[in-house]
């Protein structure tokens, strides 16, 4: 009889094994999943400002061509510089956003 209780242990061991190996893998594709799909509005998010921030500049270099050279070369500068100051802004923080997006998607709720 006490064969067949530690049979039964071992048996409800591996059962649980295999619960808690399924259960790993379910959130480690959930992660993935949310990570991709992070990524993916992160990329679109970037596309829309990025095109609102062209027909800007297309707006701005449209109202002022027929002024001047100059003014056109001016706003040009002053995009360069946002553009730069707007990138380097992100380099500052993206590793920051990465790491909450992991943390998030990585969080277990019960």
């Amino acid at each position: 009889m006490d064969s067949m209780r530690g049979h039964e242990g071992i048996q409800m061991l591996l059962t649980a094994e295999q619960e808690a190996q399924q259960i790993v893998t379910a959130a480690r594709n959930l992660r993935t999943t949310r990570l991709r799909q992070a990524k993916e509005e992160a990329e679109k998010d970037a596309g829309h400002y990025r095109s609102n921030m062209e027909s800007e500049y297309q707006k701005r270099v449209g109202e002022t061509s027929g002024n001047s050279g100059f003014t056109a070369e001016r706003l040009a500068e002053e995009t360069d510089v946002k553009i730069r100051n707007l990138k380097k802004s992100a380099s500052k923080v993206q590793s920051d956003i990465v790491d909450m997006l992991i943390k998030y998607t990585t969080a277990a709720k019960y």
